[in-house]
């Protein structure tokens, strides 16, 4: 049984991070009348409804009572200010991640930059061993080269990169490679850091996510202020917001259940 939910979760991310990836690249080249959607507010978006979701997890959990939801998020969040406060260097981490990961996917071709995102799992392996300490077995590091010289090859030149240049030629796949190899770092980094957090306290993984999700929602709102405020104020939060834009919000909720440390995580520890 655990095996078989295993393979399950497996599944399930694989369809989650592929479907994420094209919805989003498609999103972000898709032409059309109007302004498009601005990925700032997609992240705040997407962090309003992970606590949202967090929050009907803790009342499942709580049976379903409001009074028992309300002294948990008491107890566990505005009783414990201290606790609270060490979610936000991971948030804001999380928070940048998710906005370069819009700025990748707006300069790389989809199968680049999949690829290319595979060295989060690396820069995660790495952040492991020096902060937690973690050993690594043969067939593990053996993995971690093999998976360091695929993303190598996927970005030795080639004849083909001289029609693919042609369709990127909107963007910069320079700006695209330094954003999704800024991710992965961050990605690492953070992950190591909250699976720490996790590991010295005994909140639960929905609680934490719901204090991610509040401090991600301040920095993300500072980011649509200060690079997209004159923008917002002239088209509104929601300009160029259509069904396309809603599914990748929605996947991008999804995606991260057990924050993107653990996805990073994933592959490795299986």
């Amino acid at each position: 049984m655990s095996a078989n939910l295993k393979y399950l979760s497996l599944g399930i991310l694989v369809f989650q991070t592929t479907s994420l990836v094209l919805t989003m690249r498609y999103s972000r080249t898709l032409k059309e009348e109007g302004p498009r959607y601005l990925s700032s507010t997609a992240v705040v978006v997407a962090e309003l409804l992970k606590i949202m979701a967090c929050i009907l997890l803790v009342y499942k959990d709580s049976k379903c009572s409001l009074r028992a939801l309300n002294r948990i998020l008491h107890d566990e969040i505005l009783n414990k200010p201290m606790e609270t406060l060490k979610l936000a260097i991971p948030s804001g981490i999380y928070t940048l991640q998710n906005n370069l990961l819009y700025v990748a996917l707006s300069n790389l071709d989809a199968a680049t930059y999949q690829v290319t995102y595979q060295l989060k799992i690396l820069t995660t392996a790495l952040f492991s061993v020096s902060m937690l300490s973690k050993k690594l077995g043969v067939y593990q590091w053996l993995s971690l080269v093999i998976l360091m010289t695929g993303v190598a090859f996927v970005q030795w030149p080639s004849d083909s990169q001289e029609l693919d240049s042609k369709e990127l030629s909107a963007g910069s796949q320079f700006v695209g490679l330094m954003a999704v190899l800024t991710a992965c770092f961050s990605s690492g980094f953070a992950g190591v850091y909250f699976e720490k957090i996790l590991k010295e306290t005994k909140q639960s993984v929905w609680i934490r996510n719901i204090q991610l999700g509040f401090f991600g929602s301040i920095f993300g709102l500072m980011g649509v202020y200060i690079y997209d405020g004159e923008l917002v104020s002239k088209n509104g939060f929601f300009q160029g917001y259509n069904r396309l834009t809603w599914i990748v919000v929605v996947l991008q909720c999804l995606f991260p259940w057990s924050h993107p440390c653990n996805s990073s995580y994933f592959p490795i520890w299986l």
